[in-house]
Order: C-alpha cells, then sequence, then structure tokens
C-alpha cells in the first residue's frame, strides 16, 4: 500500500474522530517527518471555544512542541481538507516541505464551511473590507519595530 495514502488516512480518521467526540467540523491533519507521524491534530473549535483551532494548526503545534521547534523543516502535512486562509498562513510560517489534502475547499463550502469570503476580503483594500481595519499610532508601534531592527540577539523566523 502506499505509504502516502496510508498518511492520508490517519488524516481523514482524525477528521472523523473529532467530529464524533462533538470536537469540531469534519477536519484532521498529521505532520510527518522521515515517514513518523510528528503531530496530530483535528478541528477542536467547539471543544475550546478558540475559532483558531482547526485541524492544521493543531497538528502544527502538536509536531513544533514534540520536535522542540518552532519551524518544521523536512516535515509533510497530511491534511483532510485544502486549507483555508488561516490555516494556509500557519502552514507557510511552520515552513514544511510539501502538504498533501483530501477534499477541496469546494467540497468544504458544499458542507457550509465557506472560505471564499476570507479568500475575498484578503485582496479587498482595507477601507472596503467587511470588519473594518483602522490604523492606529503609527509611528509609536515603529519604534518597537526599529529597536528589533537593531536588536543583535534576535532569532529570525
Amino acid at each position: 500500500m502506499d505509504q502516502n495514502e496510508q498518511l492520508m488516512r490517519e488524516a481523514i480518521r482524525q477528521s472523523k474522530a473529532g467530529m464524533d467526540k462533538g470536537e469540531g467540523g469534519p477536519f484532521g491533519a498529521i505532520v510527518v517527518k522521515n515517514g513518523q507521524i510528528v503531530g496530530r491534530g483535528n478541528n477542536r473549535v467547539l471543544a475550546t471555544n478558540d475559532p483558531t483551532a482547526h485541524a492544521e494548526v493543531v497538528a502544527i503545534r502538536d509536531a513544533c512542541q514534540n520536535l522542540g521547534s518552532f519551524q518544521l523543516d523536512d516535515c509533510e502535512i497530511y491534511t483532510s481538507c485544502e486549507p483555508c486562509p488561516m490555516c494556509l498562513g500557519a502552514i507557510y510560517w511552520a515552513r514544511p516541505k510539501r502538504v498533501y489534502f483530501g477534499c477541496t475547499r469546494t467540497d468544504a463550502a458544499d458542507i457550509q464551511f465557506d472560505d471564499d469570503f476570507i479568500y475575498e476580503e484578503i485582496g479587498t483594500p482595507l477601507e472596503q473590507r467587511q470588519i473594518p481595519m483602522i490604523p492606529l499610532l503609527r509611528e509609536e508601534a515603529l519604534v518597537v519595530f526599529r529597536e528589533w531592527q537593531e536588536k543583535s540577539d534576535k532569532t529570525l523566523y
């Protein structure tokens, strides 16, 4: 049996287990390094009252803790559904080498998980977004950015 298919089936099992426990929607993910599962997650939005507790984010957090690293170098993510914009952002920050997904975002929209609104908002000018984005105290905030830029012992990521 193909190892990629076996690993995707594990992500799908994670999605069903979380859904069956009432923890959140039908989404699951695993993180794999050198053929070994190093992180697992299922959607836990309802269980934790945390709108960021999507399967991919939960799995990334688990893997990073298990690996003792804030990046997933040489890892692969298997997720039961194409990542939403938030999860896609988290994946890019974690920097795995690839992502495999099962269902598409269209499949998710068909069961009332429609991410298109957020995808559209990303490209919308700030002043036209549904949730107002209001610049405030930029000059004061830039002081800290300048301090970071000059910091000699910073860790880049």
